[in-house]
């Protein structure tokens, strides 16, 4: 498949304080999206699925694997403070973007027909829903389970005297200096209070004048939510009682201090989600990481979208908020402490074997073993022999994708490394290696993407870090983020330069790959280094007309390539050919490949969807699409690979990649996806993506009417086959054994 990015007026951008980087160049034309259209009468927007409901379905499965009873205790509570998570970057997110589109008078509907005030009443419901049910879940059952364990979420109340004496000194030591008590008087406006932060609503009184004033203090983000009563370590012993406290809990019973002279006569807890989407011109931005770097100091600033309460709070009090933060009263969700349940981590991190998975220590893969010696290879011999999929985190990340990118840096024969980083740790291994290699004077390129949400500051750190030493950073193309996960590696060898590859679905992110799914292809193909050097040199350069092979690349062909795949799924199947479309993906949203999708089912083409998260396709519709079949996988590990499998006629095309199904990574986005070549690897993922389909995999099912239900019992009740445990153990054995 051919793509090409096409050149407009470039940029303009001055000189970094600490360039040489580069910043945006060109931009990529997007083609402007047109619909695909369906036989008559099937031309109704109810064929889709509201995204924004299916992402909040997406969180009310995560929230039943909390609710399981046969879950590890402790790995249930992790599920809780991921839903909560998960919950306030939808609020930050989507709840936002939808306020933002009603305010400025967009009122053009979804595809699936709802305007954007009736998504928002719809969504702002159901979420209440959801963060009550949340609540309860940890009230009903997680919290009495977690003390049968001799695990307790204590009150002040509840401890005795010297824990309270030990509680008091830490206040005095390491919670009352940071402390900011601000009043609000005449003399004193209504504090801003920052998205996301704990904080506490107090009443005081004045003994001499009676009068009754209003005050705020925030819980400190840098100190932990939970105290552990009885050291770091105590939850880690089996019987040995492990009690935490909530800070909040020592700070209020703690006020008078804050406060002398004053009586205090309530206290409430409350918690402020705002608008965290960040916007950048970068049109007009004269340095791209400078604009980015004021819009982060904005984002504090963002408009509220969420109050939370505690039931108990006074009426008047939460009047008060209200009113001075400008939340309507359906944006206030009134919710039992403790609030913010993120800070469950801290009781799900304790090191109780028995409460959680067993720990998984990756395999080195197979084909990177040195076969006598079960050492790591030599990367680059092991690449010569033969392309190597990578399957995470049952492969592990450090004797591979890092080994390759240590091994190049450390190698003299090695001239050139070019890498995207999207996500990174910021102590990462993967900027060490390439530093490394920088400073021994390879050439280095590193393009990074500042916008990554959420990660923005973080990457721009050690965006510094790296061109510091000698890495020349680009910052991508205006209008678009670079998401592809790309390396490649140029080395001189006896028959001249050749290039070494990395392509993958998840971020070059060490720690992240130990529980995130992912795929990887390591080769040096000829024409797959051609098909990288082309898009580097498209991304810190001007290329406008180059062409792809082995590649499709967004914004151009991927959308385009894959329609073009599933077309030809559907002659085949009006050949009497081998048809069959099979889709693995966090997302799929994108209009077009969904309708592409429905003209495959009736044509009597076999489509499998395999999502993670949102999914707006509409699956068993008879005459649309009773044909595809949907399901989620959800578990130990974080679903994140992006997999695109056609029958072919009987010969498998696979590919492998970065982009899901959503607009935002079809034409806002640098996504790349590859084409397996090796028999063996696809006969792997083929062979896979069936054990995902089969009936006897737990699973959710996704139905015509957009619900989800879970099968992960048989008819006897007996738990159904974990594909994430089978996977662990057959990598145990051979990768082989998921044949059947």
């Amino acid at each position: 498949m051919e793509s090409e990015i096409a050149a407009r007026v470039p940029a303009r951008y001055g000189s970094s304080e600490v360039a040489p980087a580069r910043a945006t160049q060109d931009r990529i034309d997007i083609p402007e999206f047109a619909p695909s259209l369906l036989p008559s009468g099937a031309i109704t927007p109810d064929r889709f699925l509201d995204r924004e409901s299916s992402w909040l379905d997406f969180n009310a499965r995560v929230l039943e694997l909390a609710e399981d009873p046969d879950l590890y205790l402790l790995e249930r509570v992790s599920f809780l403070s991921i839903f909560a998570s998960n919950l306030d970057e939808f609020f930050m997110v989507r709840v936002a973007g939808l306020k933002r589109r009603i305010a400025t008078g967009l009122a053009v509907p979804s595809a699936a027909g709802l305007s954007p005030i009736e998504q928002l009443e719809q969504i702002m419901a159901d979420g209440y829903k959801l963060q009550q049910r949340h609540a309860a879940v940890f009230a009903e059952n997680i919290r009495p389970a977690l003390a049968e364990e001799n695990i307790h979420l204590t009150t002040w109340d509840e401890l005795d005297d010297t824990a309270r004496a030990e509680l008091t000194t830490l206040f005095a030591e390491k919670v009352f200096p940071i402390l900011t008590p601000l009043a609000v008087d005449p003399a004193h406006p209504f504090p801003y209070i920052s998205g996301l932060s704990l904080n506490l609503a107090v009443v005081v009184r004045n003994p001499v004048s009676e009068k009754e004033l209003f005050a705020r203090v925030k819980v400190p983000d840098q100190l932990p939510r939970l105290i552990s009563v009885d050291g770091p370590r105590a939850g880690n012993v089996t019987g040995r009682t492990a009690r935490f406290i909530p800070l909040e809990e020592v700070i209020a019973v703690h006020l008078d201090q804050l406060f002398p002279g004053m009586e205090v006569l309530e206290q409430h807890t409350f918690r402020v989600t705002r608008n965290e989407d960040l916007e950048v011109e970068e049109d007009d931005a004269e340095n791209l990481l400078q604009a980015l770097e004021k819009e982060l100091l904005r984002r504090r600033f963002g408009p509220p979208v969420r109050l939370e309460v505690t039931t108990d709070i006074n009426p008047s009090i939460r009047a008060l908020l209200s009113r001075e933060l400008g939340v309507e009263e359906d944006e206030v969700y009134g919710l039992p402490a403790p609030l913010d349940l993120r800070g469950l981590s801290v009781i799900g991190s304790i090191d109780r074997g028995e409460l959680r998975y067993p720990k998984h220590v990756p395999h080195t893969n197979r084909d990177l073993k040195e076969s006598e010696t079960s050492k790591a290879a030599n990367v680059f011999a092991a690449m010569r022999r033969r392309d190597i999929l990578l399957h995470h985190p049952y492969d592990s990340f450090s004797t591979s994708v890092q080994a390759f990118l240590e091994q190049a840096a450390a190698d003299p024969k090695v001239q050139a490394i070019k890498q995207t980083l999207y996500r990174t740790s910021g102590d990462s291994p993967i900027v060490d290696a390439l530093i490394d290699a920088a400073e021994s004077g390879k050439q280095v390129l590193a393009l990074v993407e500042i916008k990554a949400r959420f990660d923005e500051q973080a990457n721009i750190s050690w965006a510094r870090k790296l061109e510091q030493a000698g890495v020349h950073v680009v910052y991508g193309i205006v209008g678009l983020k670079t998401h592809c996960k790309l390396s490649l590696v140029v080395r001189q060898e006896i028959d001249g330069l050749r290039r070494y590859c990395h392509i993958g679905t998840g971020n070059y992110h060490p720690r992240t790959a130990r529980y995130y799914e992912d795929f990887g292809l390591l080769t040096a193909n000829e024409q797959v280094g051609q098909d990288l050097s082309r898009l580097f040199n498209q991304l810190s350069g001007y290329a406008p007309k180059s062409t792809f092979k082995r590649l499709l690349v967004a914004p151009r062909s991927v959308r385009s390539g894959l329609i073009d795949r599933v077309e030809r799924e559907i002659a085949n199947q009006k050949a009497g050919l081998a048809a069959r479309v099979v889709v693995k993906v966090n997302s799929i949203v994108d209009e077009a490949v969904i309708d592409a999708l429905y003209r495959a089912s009736q044509a009597g083409v076999k489509v499998d969807v395999i999502v993670r998260g949102i999914c707006s396709v509409r699956p068993g519709v008879p005459g649309l699409s009773e044909n595809i079949t949907v399901r989620s996988v959800l578990g130990r590990f974080l679903e994140h690979s992006r997999v695109f499998a056609f029958a072919n006629g009987g010969d498998p095309a696979v590919f492998i990649g970065s982009a899901d199904m959503m607009h935002r990574n079809l034409d806002r986005r640098v996504e790349t996806l590859v084409q397996l070549s090796a028999p063996e690897d696809i006969g792997y993922l083929m062979s896979l993506i069936d054990r995902y389909m089969d009936e006897g995999t737990a699973s959710w099912h996704l139905d015509r009417d957009g619900g989800w239900t879970r099968h992960h019992k048989d008819a006897e009740g007996g738990p159904l086959s974990d594909v994430q445990s089978y996977l662990l153990a057959s990598r145990a054995r051979n990768r082989s054994a998921i044949r059947r």
